[in-house]
């Protein structure tokens, strides 16, 4: 079971009142893997946290997991053994930018 934080706009629009969600992930766990697993449960986060098309990350988009940046990271690359054993959630975080 892997945990995610999701942000209280992307809760809003999932309908969830809870800030965490868990799913199951098959095979490894990836940003993409659990973007997939986020979007197939939450079909109205399509689009919101990366772009439909290329799939990439959204720019004001970040994920943090175990104290670390992991939002430059490759979607393929394994998320760290704490995030994939439920020990440790990922936190999906909606930057703020502003002059």
């Amino acid at each position: 079971m892997v945990r995610v934080i999701l942000p209280q706009h992307l809760r809003t629009l999932a309908n969830l009142s809870q800030r965490e969600v868990s799913l199951d992930i098959t095979g490894p766990v990836t940003q993409r893997t659990v973007l997939d697993a986020l979007e197939a449960r939450y079909p109205m986060l399509r689009g919101t946290v990366r772009d439909h098309v290329t799939q990439r990350r959204r720019a004001l988009v970040r994920f943090f997991a175990c104290q670390e940046d992991l939002s430059n990271e490759s979607p393929d690359a394994p998320l760290p053994h704490a995030v994939a054993s439920g020990s440790e959630p990922l936190f999906i975080i909606g930057a703020i930018a502003g002059g």
